[in-house]
Formats: C-alpha cells, structure tokens, sequence
C-alpha cells in the first residue's frame, strides 16, 4: 500500500490492523502455538482488505450524508423564491436578514427561525421571472 492518496483514517486503519495481525502472529508464536504462521496468510491477505473496504466504505457514504457546505445562500434563496416556496414578504425577510449576517452560519440560523414563523403564509410569485427576482434585490 502507498501511502499516496490515502486519507488519515485509512492510514490508522491500516496500522491498527498491522498491528493487531503482528500481535496475535508472534503472541502466538511466544506460546508455542506451531500454526502460529497461519496468522500472516489470514490477516494480510483476508482481514486488512476487509477493514480497508470498510473505511473506504465509510468514508464514501459520510461524504455523500454531508450537506453542500459550498452552496451560496443567496442562490438559495433566489431558488426557493423562484419554485414558489416563499411568499414576497417572506423572500424580502429573509434577504434583509441574509444581508444583515456576517457569516454563513448565522444566515442558516436566521432562514431556520424564519422557516417556523412563516409557515402559515400563502405562497405566491412562482410565476416571477429571475430578471425580476434581480430587480427586486437592487
């Protein structure tokens, strides 16, 4: 194995499992065991793949659950506006608080809180082109 391209955890996962294998193989061999050699065959060729499969397996669907962190909330927000999800009044709400935050994470906090006091509204202006949604952010 090459340690390029490898993530931190599969190089952990991999030296924990070396280690375990070497272990039982020579722990076996301090008590006299004379199969303790079988160890070798199994672990390297049976049980390292296998744990190696899992971690790659596990890092793969973490990074699928993982929402976009990269998604502009703005874009969002014009999107939602656009599919009719928010009214004119929520969308105006909503962008004067995204352009009053300083930070990402505050915008996420602000749509949540607006996402409970709002769900009573109609929806209205789905129809609404994205030159107008522009024309009413200016």
């Amino acid at each position: 194995m090459s340690d390029e391209g490898e993530t931190p955890l599969e190089q952990i996962a991999a030296g924990v499992t070396i280690g375990a294998i070497l272990t039982v193989a020579f722990g076996l061999l301090a008590l006299g065991v004379s199969w303790f050699w079988i160890v070798f065959p199994i672990g390297f060729a049976g049980v390292l793949p296998a744990v190696m499969g899992l971690v790659k397996l596990y890092e793969r669907r973490q990074e699928q659950a993982a929402p976009e962190e990269d998604e502009d909330p703005l874009e969002a927000l014009r999107e939602r506006y656009a599919r009719g999800e928010l009214s004119d009044t929520e969308f105006e709400r909503k962008l004067d608080r995204l352009l009053e935050t300083e930070s990402p994470a505050d915008a996420h906090r602000f749509e949540r809180r607006d996402g409970d006091e709002m769900g009573s509204d109609t929806k209205k202006g789905a129809s609404e082109s994205t030159e107008e949604l522009d024309k009413n952010l200016e």
